[in-house]
C-alpha cells in the first residue's frame, strides 16, 4: 500500500481522477454526435435529472466534456440504440453495449427478490403488454391525459404504476422520449439485434463493474465500486475480485490523508498525464465526477452537497450550485437560473474557495467558462447579485457586462 503524504502527491492522483472522466482534455472524447457516444461508453451512464433551473443534468454532463454537443442529440442516440435508459443509482442513459448488466436487477424486480412497487397489478401490467403488442408504442401522456374513462383505457394512476414496473422488470423499454414524455414499447422491438442480452453471472458483473471504474474514475474506494448499489451478493463477489487482484499485483492501493483507501491498476500513477491548463468547467451537480461526495471531499477537499432539497433558510451557496473546476481543483460553486422566455442567465450567488494559484487567470478562465455557459443555455445576456470574496465583486460586474 502507497501512502500519499505529500501534496505533489495528492496532486497526481486528482488528475488521475479527472482524466479518467475526461475534464483535463477539451476534446478528449471527440465533438458532436461521435463524441457524445464515446463519452458515455467510457464514462459508463448519464444520471437523469428532472430539475430544469438551468440545462437539465443529462445534457450538462455531455456538454461538459464534448465541445459542439446539443442536447437534440442525447435523444438521437436513443433513437439510434446507442444508449437505453434504465436505473443505475438513479434513473440514467447507459451504453447500449452494457445492456446485459441491466438483466440481474429487472430479474430482481419481476421474481419478486426486491420490488419497485409492492403488490403489482399482474392482471392489468398483461393488458398493457397485450395492448402494446398489437397497437404499437404507447406514451405515458397517453395515460396520464386520459381524464375520461375511455373503451379499453385504465385509471391513469394504477395505469401509470403498471407501465413503470413493466419497464423497471424488463418487459418494455423506452424508445422515445419528448422532454420528459416517455415513449415504451416492447424489448425485444427496442432492443438492436446485435446486442448481447444473456444474463452475466455474478462473477462477469463483478468483472465489468471493477473494470468499468477503474476505466472511468482512475481510482476507486471499495464502497465505490458498488456505489448504491444493494446487491450484497455482488458487493461480496466485487471485494473478492479486487482482492484476488491485489494478491496478483494487478491492481494496488493507495491511502490519501483521510485514511481513505484507494484502489488503481498497478503502475498507474507513473502514466504520463494530459497537461493541466487554465480552463475553468462548470459542473452539473449528478455529473459523474462529483456524485460520490465522500470521494470527492477526500480526493480534492471539496465539502459539496446539492441544497435543493433543503428548506431555504438552510441553504448555504443556493438552490442549485454548480461546482466549478479550475485546473485540477474544485474552487467554488455557483447559483444560477436560466430565464429561458427572456434567454436571460441569472447568477444568483458565486462562492470562490480561498486560494493560491492566480487571481487573474481564474477571472479571465471563470468569464471564458460563462461565455461557453450562457450559449449552451441559449442565453444572450448575465446578471450577477452576490459574490464571495467580496473584493471581486466589481470587477466581475464590469467583465460580465462586457458580455452583453
Amino acid at each position: 500500500m502507497i501512502e500519499i503524504k505529500h501534496p505533489q502527491e495528492l496532486a497526481r492522483l486528482r488528475r488521475l481522477a479527472l482524466a479518467a472522466q475526461g475534464l483535463l482534455q477539451a476534446q478528449s472524447h471527440g465533438r458532436g454526435l461521435a463524441g457524445a457516444r464515446k463519452a458515455i461508453n467510457h464514462i459508463g451512464y448519464v444520471q437523469i435529472d428532472t430539475i430544469s433551473v438551468v440545462e437539465r443534468a443529462h445534457h450538462h454532463v455531455f456538454h461538459a466534456r464534448v465541445p459542439k454537443f446539443k442536447p437534440a442529440m442525447t435523444n438521437q442516440m436513443l433513437l439510434d440504440g446507442d444508449i437505453f435508459e434504465y436505473w443505475t443509482h438513479a434513473a440514467a442513459f447507459l451504453p447500449i453495449a452494457d445492456f446485459r448488466f441491466s438483466l440481474p436487477y429487472k430479474h430482481a424486480i419481476k421474481s419478486g427478490q426486491t420490488h419497485w412497487y409492492k403488490n403489482p397489478d399482474k392482471k392489468l401490467m398483461n393488458e398493457l403488454l397485450v395492448r402494446i403488442r398489437s397497437d404499437g408504442p404507447i406514451r405515458s401522456r397517453d395515460i396520464e391525459t386520459n381524464t375520461t374513462k375511455r373503451a379499453g383505457w385504465w385509471d391513469w394512476k394504477p395505469a401509470k404504476k403498471a407501465l413503470e414496473q413493466l419497464y423497471m422488470q424488463g418487459d418494455l423499454m423506452v424508445c422515445d422520449r419528448e422532454g420528459f414524455q416517455k415513449t415504451y414499447d416492447l424489448t425485444e422491438r427496442v432492443l438492436p439485434s446485435h446486442v448481447n442480452s444473456h444474463m452475466p453471472s455474478m462473477e462477469e458483473f463483478a468483472a465489468h463493474i471493477v473494470e468499468q471504474q477503474l476505466r472511468c474514475h482512475g481510482l476507486v474506494s471499495l464502497k465505490g465500486l458498488t456505489y448504491q448499489r444493494r446487491n450484497a451478493e455482488l458487493r461480496k463477489a466485487v471485494k473478492a475480485l479486487v482482492n484476488e487482484r491485489l494478491a496478483q499485483h494487478a491492481l494496488e492501493q493507495v491511502q490519501v490523508s483521510s485514511g481513505e483507501l484507494f484502489i488503481l491498476e498497478a503502475g498507474a500513477l507513473e502514466r504520463p498525464l494530459p497537461r493541466l491548463n487554465n480552463r475553468m468547467l462548470i459542473l452539473s451537480p449528478f455529473d459523474n465526477s462529483v456524485i460520490q461526495r465522500e470521494r470527492l471531499k477526500s480526493l480534492f477537499q471539496f465539502d459539496y452537497q446539492i441544497e435543493c432539497y433543503l428548506p431555504a433558510a438552510k441553504r448555504q451557496y443556493g438552490y442549485f450550485c454548480l461546482p466549478l473546476l479550475y485546473r485540477d481543483e474544485f474552487i467554488g460553486q455557483m447559483d444560477c437560473k436560466a430565464h429561458r422566455k427572456t434567454s436571460h442567465l441569472e447568477i444568483k450567488s458565486l462562492h470562490l474557495k480561498q486560494h493560491t494559484v492566480d487571481e487573474d487567470l481564474v477571472m479571465t478562465a471563470f468569464v471564458d467558462a460563462i461565455t461557453q455557459f450562457c450559449e449552451f443555455q441559449k442565453c444572450d445576456s448575465v446578471s450577477l447579485t452576490k459574490v464571495h470574496p467580496k473584493h471581486l465583486t466589481q470587477r466581475l460586474h464590469s467583465t460580465l457586462k462586457s458580455l452583453e
